[in-house]
């Protein structure tokens, strides 16, 4: 893979503020299956790109930017419904986040069950107040994955 280039548009991120970056970080790579793969600075503020480990054929980042002038000022851009989706391959796994969420008292939503193509969700809430939505038999990923089958993988 290395030295590939980009070579139609590809949807490639999402980029939320954060006002404190570490914070924020702490929670991505804790409460989902995200990891750090990137960080830059410069005198305006910094960022850290999170994605999923070894995603490489079609590389999707969350963008945590903190600006300087906002240090300490949260900006929650998603919310009280938009949010982020993350899909997880069991019922169980909804539930666990939920715990996790409960005890650190970031759950926004509690576990239920919704009717179809909705599946069994939860939701949390990021440092900044952003909406994070763990799901189950949500079947994003199978619906897209059979639309275009293995075309979808590279291209």
């Amino acid at each position: 893979m290395s030295g590939e280039r980009l070579t139609e548009a590809r949807w490639t991120h999402v980029a939320l503020p954060s006002a404190d970056l570490d914070a924020s970080v702490a929670f991505y790579t804790a409460m989902t299956p995200l990891v750090v793969v990137s960080t830059h600075s410069d005198e305006q503020g910094r960022n850290a790109w999170l994605s999923n480990p070894g995603q490489a054929e079609t590389p999707f980042v969350l963008v945590l930017v903190e600006f300087a002038r906002d240090r300490g000022r949260p900006s929650p851009q998603l919310t009280p419904f938009a949010h982020l989706g993350m899909e997880v391959p069991r019922r169980e796994d909804v539930d666990a986040a939920a715990a996790r969420a409960r005890a650190l008292g970031c759950l926004h939503w509690e576990p239920r069950l919704l009717p179809p193509p909705v599946g069994y969700v939860c939701a949390l809430t990021d440092p900044d107040g952003n909406v994070v939505e763990i799901s189950h038999d949500q079947k994003v990923f199978e619906e897209v994955r059979s639309l275009w089958g293995s075309r979808g993988a590279g291209g």
